[in-house]
Order: structure tokens, then sequence, then C-alpha cells
């Protein structure tokens, strides 16, 4: 048996049929090689600021099950999703941003999810397949970090339109990203482009920017494999402050816009 994934893919479909109410446009995968990067924050942050335009209907689909955060970001701990016959209704958020988390189905929102890598990934399928989505122009997937169980089924079976990778300034780090760089072109998944988080403090008393890891490698690394660079996210303590009041979509900094710009010219139902 082959140890590349595509090789599979190309021999079996394994694509799964949505939700026949939904219609989504665009779905972006929002992945890391490895935790503690800030994967979850850049998701919400894309789809607070896409959702500001004024322009699309956005979604977030939290596919990292044992460590689910995106509602504690948008402040959505304590609501719960509907179910009907047609299925799953997601959340809604102070901004009209559709949400469905493991955490929003849970008795106790602390409680852990100790659950296989198999009934992970079918978890995912799931919240793709009986979550009615309705009309979205694009829905964002935060992914577990690294290349286990759950980005390989949500690269094999759902279709997506292109993925972003968020990493941070370490050269670790890199070495860590190429792998899921590897992945998403083993799978032959588009790559939207990479977004560096974490690049420098600011200091309160001069303004000066700090680079507590050292200068940046990252925009020469993406340029060295041939990925949009995307922009840059600061060590914020505002970010700190708003994702730890539930308040992300209070934000009133305008990072990530050439990211958002990115996104924004993604043809509706194509890949890039």
């Amino acid at each position: 048996m082959s140890n590349n994934p595509s090789s599979e893919s190309k021999s079996a479909d394994f694509k799964i049929e949505n939700n026949p109410l939904n219609e989504i446009r665009r779905t972006i995968a929002v992945l890391s090689g490895k935790g503690g990067v800030g994967k979850s924050m850049v998701t919400a942050l894309l789809a607070t600021y896409l959702k500001r335009t004024g322009k699309y209907q956005v979604g977030v689909l939290d596919a990292d099950i044992t460590g689910p955060s995106i509602p504690r970001l948008f402040g959505a701990d304590a609501y719960q999703p509907t179910a009907t016959e047609a299925g799953i209704f997601p959340v809604r958020t102070h901004s009209d941003i559709r949400l469905m988390s493991i955490n929003l189905l849970l008795d106790e929102p602390e409680s852990p999810v100790v659950w296989r890598g198999p009934i992970l990934a079918n978890t995912v399928k799931q919240f793709w397949t009986d979550v009615v989505w309705g009309n979205l122009d694009f829905l964002l997937l935060d992914m577990p970090p690294g290349t286990g169980d759950v980005p390989l089924t949500v690269f094999q079976s759902l279709p997506l339109t292109g993925i972003v990778i968020v990493t941070s300034p370490q050269d670790l780090v890199a070495m860590i990203v190429k792998k899921a760089v590897n992945m998403a072109r083993m799978m032959n998944i588009p790559i939207v482009g990479l977004i560096e988080n974490m690049r420098y403090a600011v200091c309160p008393a001069c303004g000066e920017s700090i680079h507590l890891f050292g200068d940046s490698k990252v925009e020469t690394t993406a340029a060295q494999w041939n990925i949009p660079y995307l922009g840059h996210l600061p060590l914020d303590p505002d970010l700190a402050r708003l994702g730890d009041e539930g308040a992300i979509e209070r934000i009133h900094k305008d990072y990530l816009q050439e990211a958002v710009a990115v996104l924004e010219k993604i043809p509706a139902g194509q890949e890039i």
C-alpha cells in the first residue's frame, strides 16, 4: 500500500454529499503544523473581517474536536444549536456568523472529548452533512493542528476550495509547517497562502517593535515554497483580551486585510 494519500484519492472518490439545504460557495480550511500558533484566532479574525465587509454570509466549522475554542472566541459558549428533522442549525454570533462546534453540543463545555481518530473524523464529516449551514459565501474550517486523521479526512472528503496555513516565526515551526504544505500538495489541495502570527510585540512605552523570536524568515520561506505570504499578526494584548472576553467581533484594528482581499478574489464554487 502506498504511503502517499494522493495515490489513494486518485483511485476512489471519497467526497461526501453536503446537506441538500446548503449552498456553500467557498470552503477554506485553516490549519497549522503544530498547536499554539494562534490558528483559531486567525480563523475567527478572518470570519469577522469577511462578515464586516457586508458582502458575505460566513460560517465557521470548528473541526478541532479535542481542543475547540471557536465558541469561546465569539462568546457563544452558552448557545445551543437547534435540531430538526432537516438537520442541525448552527448558532449565530452577534454579527450573524454561523458556528458549529462540538462544545456547543456538550452538557459541560469543559468536559474532555476522549475519542479515537476515526470518531473525531466522522464527527467533522457530520458537521458537513448534518448541519444546515444554508446559503454561505465562505465556510471556514478551524482544523486541529498537525497532519492526523481529521485533516486527512477533511482533505479527502470535503470539497475544499483551498487552505490557509498559520505559522509563527520560529525555525522549528517552519520545519513542521512544511509537513502540512507537503500533505496539501500530495492531496492536490490548493494553498491560498501563509499567515504569520506573533511576528513581533509592540513596546507599550516607546512603540518600538520587539521581535521576540528574532528576525522572521517566514516571508523568505514562503517564497522558497512558492506560497503567497498573506500578512502577519503581532502579539497584541487587545487580541488576547477580546478572545478571553468572547468579543473577537469587536476588534477595531484592521489586521489581515491582505489575506481577506485574497479570499475575496477566489471565484465562488471553484478551486483557486
